[in-house]
C-alpha cells in the first residue's frame, strides 16, 4: 500500500471539508436569524450592518431607507438584510429588544428607535435601560419579558458572533457598511449613489 497517494487524498478531502464549511459560514449567505424585507427572489440583495446607536445609522434609516424602500424594496428589485453590529452597550441593548419582538412589526420598531435615538442613547446605561423600556412598552412589551430579554446570554451571544464573522470575513470598520451583491458599500450614502449602483445592476 503506498502511504503517500493515501495522505494527498485526505488532504485533499480535509480542503474540501474547510472550503465548503467556508463557504456554507459566509456572511454573504442568508439564515434564518437574518430579518429581511422585500422579494425574496429579487434580483438585488443589499444587507445592512448597522449599529442602533450610530448617528450616521440614524440619519440613514431616517432619511434615505423610507425612499430605497418604496423605489426598490416595494417594487421587488431588492431583498434587504438587517444585521446588527453593536458598537457599544446601548446598541447591543437596542439589538437585543429588536430580537425579541414578531418579525412583522420588527422594522417599524427599528425605526421608531433609530427616531427615538437620542433618548436611550445615553451615558447611564440605568437610564438608557429605562428609556428603552419605555418605547417597547408603549408597543406591549411587558417588563417581564423585557427583562427576559436583556438577560438572553444566547441571543447575546449570536449578535456578537455576527460581528465577529463580519469583521474577519469582510473587515467591517463602520456602520452603516453595506453589502449589495456581496460588494461592500462603506458609509452614509445618499439616494442617489443608492440609484446609481442599483440601476447599473439592473440595466446589466
Amino acid at each position: 500500500m503506498k502511504i503517500l497517494p493515501i495522505l494527498i487524498t485526505f488532504f485533499l478531502i480535509l480542503f474540501r471539508t474547510s472550503f465548503v464549511n467556508s463557504i456554507e459560514s459566509s456572511v454573504l449567505n442568508i439564515t434564518e436569524d437574518d430579518f429581511i424585507i422585500g422579494n425574496d427572489n429579487a434580483h438585488i440583495t443589499i444587507i445592512e450592518y448597522a449599529s442602533m446607536s450610530c448617528n450616521h445609522c440614524a440619519d440613514f434609516h431616517n432619511n434615505t431607507l423610507p425612499t430605497l424602500k418604496k423605489e426598490y424594496i416595494d417594487t421587488g428589485k431588492v431583498k434587504y438584510v438587517f444585521r446588527d453590529f453593536p458598537f457599544n452597550y446601548p446598541a447591543l441593548l437596542g439589538s437585543m429588544v429588536m430580537r425579541c419582538i414578531p418579525s412583522e412589526v420588527r422594522y417599524d420598531y427599528m425605526n421608531a428607535l433609530y427616531l427615538l435615538q437620542n433618548k436611550w442613547v445615553v451615558r447611564e446605561n440605568n437610564v438608557t435601560r429605562q428609556e428603552l423600556y419605555k418605547i417597547m412598552q408603549s408597543g406591549g412589551m411587558s417588563k417581564e419579558n423585557f427583562d427576559a430579554c436583556l438577560s438572553d446570554q444566547d441571543l447575546e451571544n449570536v449578535i456578537l458572533k455576527g460581528v465577529m464573522d463580519a469583521q474577519s470575513e469582510i473587515n467591517i470598520q463602520s456602520t452603516p457598511s453595506f453589502l449589495i451583491n456581496g460588494n461592500l458599500v462603506e458609509g452614509n450614502k445618499p439616494i442617489k449613489v443608492f440609484r446609481q449602483i442599483l440601476d447599473k445592476i439592473l440595466s446589466d
